[in-house]
């Protein structure tokens, strides 16, 4: 059994759960360069959904899409894959550090709360009490 060589732009964005305008979008961005068919549809290879996992992923980690592009096209210019491992390094450094100072952001922010909590629930009993 073979696996399928093309994709429609329905089929493929029915696979990772996004619209047609979304992929006809990253197209727009250079991110995805589909061939055409005869009768002008796009077509789909291997190698876009590879690149739209790899768009997808990026976003998840907190990639924009000009970076996720410049990776990318880092690959098709150097198909060992060197020069995109230490862009994407370099870019994956600075988003752990992003990710680090918004948890310190989100860990000053929760002892915040709990102490205002902690202020409310001693000025309810006070109330309680003195009722």
């Amino acid at each position: 059994m073979t696996r399928k060589e093309t994709y429609s732009i329905s089929e493929l964005a029915a696979q990772f759960g996004i619209t047609n305008r979304t992929i006809r979008y990253y197209e727009e961005l250079g991110l995805l360069q589909p061939s055409r068919s005869a009768g002008g549809q796009r077509l789909f290879t291997k190698k876009e959904q590879t690149r739209l996992r790899l768009i997808f992923r990026g976003k998840k980690y907190g990639f924009n899409l000009e970076e996720i592009r410049e990776m990318i096209q880092l690959f098709d210019r150097d198909p060992s894959g060197k020069q995109q491992l230490q862009k994407t390094i370099e870019y994956g450094h600075e988003k752990v550090e992003e990710v680090t100072s918004r948890i310190n952001e989100l860990v000053t922010i929760r002892t915040e709360m709990e102490k205002l909590l902690e202020d409310f629930q001693m000025k309810l009993n006070e109330l309680e009490r003195g009722s």
